[in-house]
């Protein structure tokens, strides 16, 4: 491993179009931190670029040619992308496959209630997370609720400068004597993980029942939560009936930083994987007359096991790459096998970047570092390789010729030291159809936990190993 950094190669110019880049990116992150709303904003950029949506071509019998730009959206939650190349898609696709859904704390369909005079939002988390680290941050609520009529509410709260943001509370370190000598993973419980929401009891209604006394009573206690309620009609037209059919994310609040007096680093929420999945976007937006076509694939539900119909494991890819064949008029389930078969991909996802502050956790000469350039990983899994893709030397010396013509960094790296765990991405469910298939991206340290950081020189290395990728495999 050379004891080089990326920054060191770079000329002025180029420096100049890293901080671009970088800058471009940081706004992505800071307005897209959900997996929702980066599908809305990749299509809008898609159709800037004259991409076309893959439903209407196959709706009127559009013939596909070499030079067109497709996309096809998986219920709001995901999307594929394609520059048809001047080859057969029988020769196979060059992918890029990422997935767009972080960590975070979903809103529970029956979360609403009030205790002690507080409103909360019972929560469950989503992914793999340090429960601990959620407490006491300022949060915010991203997501959607479609209300019976099937009118659609978007909800983006605690963004904006003047937004309310929403907590966690946590025990007062006076009375934590008890609390702190419990394990890490039970200081905080997934129970425990409510946001509060409100503290302001409606103002009471008078009655001149006889039951006046109990209904005061029952009305004290539920003040609070009366409140909230009052506060979402009005501002949303939402009834608490409405949770039931809402997808309510919590996620950090506010915007990705510039991170180190150098302003070297990023810190902010998602990196994992949107880090890659916007260079993965914009090298298919950038890639020019491709050979092979070139596809970008960002998906949802990465973080629990790409379950579900907007998960990898989906048929929703493979259904669009079929549809997209019929449109080339090779309308057959052979002619699909062999796109597949042929393919390349470079699974798009992070890995763990060295953290000289943890630094038994990791072996030294198998992982990545910062600001040394794009993270190859040949394989991912727990311990013995288990549950991973093991990437055959073959490719990775096809992709190494590539990137050594056009001046990439690479760095080869493992997640950490062997017997400590690991983690998984999707590109075991490509390689299921044959295809050639590797983890490419970004490192970051901090991983899945509510900011994580990472450097402006991988980030733009990444970008110019996956535009490399698209024009030359």
């Amino acid at each position: 491993m050379s004891d080089k950094t990326v920054w060191s190669k770079y000329t002025k110019k180029q420096l100049g179009e890293l901080n671009v880049f970088a800058e471009e990116y940081r706004q992505f992150i800071s307005e897209c931190k959900t997996e929702r709303e980066c599908t809305d904003e990749i299509v809008n950029r898609l159709e800037e670029q004259g991409f076309k949506e893959l439903e209407l071509l196959v709706k009127n019998g559009t013939k596909i040619k070499a030079g067109d730009k497709i996309y096809a959206v998986n219920r709001n939650k995901g999307i594929v992308a394609f520059r048809i190349g001047k080859e057969p898609m029988e020769n196979g696709l060059n992918i890029l496959g990422a997935h767009i859904d972080s960590p975070r704390l979903d809103v529970k369909q029956n979360p609403l209630y009030e205790d002690g005079g507080l409103a909360y939002l019972d929560t469950h988390y989503y992914g793999g997370i340090k429960k601990y680290q959620w407490v006491t941050i300022p949060l915010a609520i991203h997501g959607v609720v479609v209300k019976k009529d099937l009118s659609t509410t978007i909800i983006n709260l605690g963004e904006e400068e003047d937004d309310p943001v929403f907590f966690i509370s946590d025990l007062l370190i006076h009375l934590a004597a008890e609390q702190m000598e419990k394990k890490a993973s039970k200081v905080i419980e997934g129970e425990a993980l409510d946001i509060i929401i409100g503290s302001r009891p409606a103002e009471a209604k008078s009655t001149s029942s006889k039951s006046k006394e109990k209904a005061e009573e029952k009305e004290e206690r539920e003040a609070v939560k009366k409140s909230v309620l009052a506060l979402l009609k009005e501002y949303y037209d939402m009834e608490e009936d409405d949770f039931l059919s809402a997808e309510l994310e919590i996620v950090p609040a506010g915007r990705a930083r510039d991170c180190g007096i150098d302003r070297s680093m990023i810190i902010g929420y998602g990196h994992d994987d949107r880090v890659c999945s916007y260079p993965s976007f914009r090298a298919l937006v950038d890639v020019a007359n491709p050979q092979k076509t070139a596809c970008c694939i960002l998906v949802d539900k990465e973080e629990i096991g790409s379950v579900g119909a907007t998960g990898m494991t989906s048929l929703f890819f493979e259904n669009v790459v079929a549809e997209i064949i019929a449109l080339t008029g090779k309308d057959s389930e052979l002619s699909l096998r062999r796109c597949l078969k042929n393919s390349n991909m470079l699974s798009s996802d992070v890995s763990s970047a060295f953290d000289p502050s943890y630094a038994g956790s990791f072996d030294k000469k198998n992982v990545a570092y910062l600001g040394k350039g794009m993270v190859l990983c040949k394989f991912t899994g727990a311990r013995g390789k288990s549950g991973s893709n093991d990437a055959d030397a073959e490719y990775i010396g096809k992709l190494r010729s590539i990137f050594d013509k056009d001046n990439v960094s690479i760095q080869l790296a493992e997640l950490g030291k062997v017997d400590l765990g690991g983690g998984g991405t999707i590109a075991y469910i490509l390689a299921k159809y044959g295809m050639n298939v590797i983890d490419c991206g970004v490192a970051v340290l901090n991983m899945h936990a509510p900011h994580e950081v990472i450097s402006k020189a991988d980030l733009y290395e990444t970008y110019r190993g996956y535009l490399s990728f698209l024009k030359n495999m």
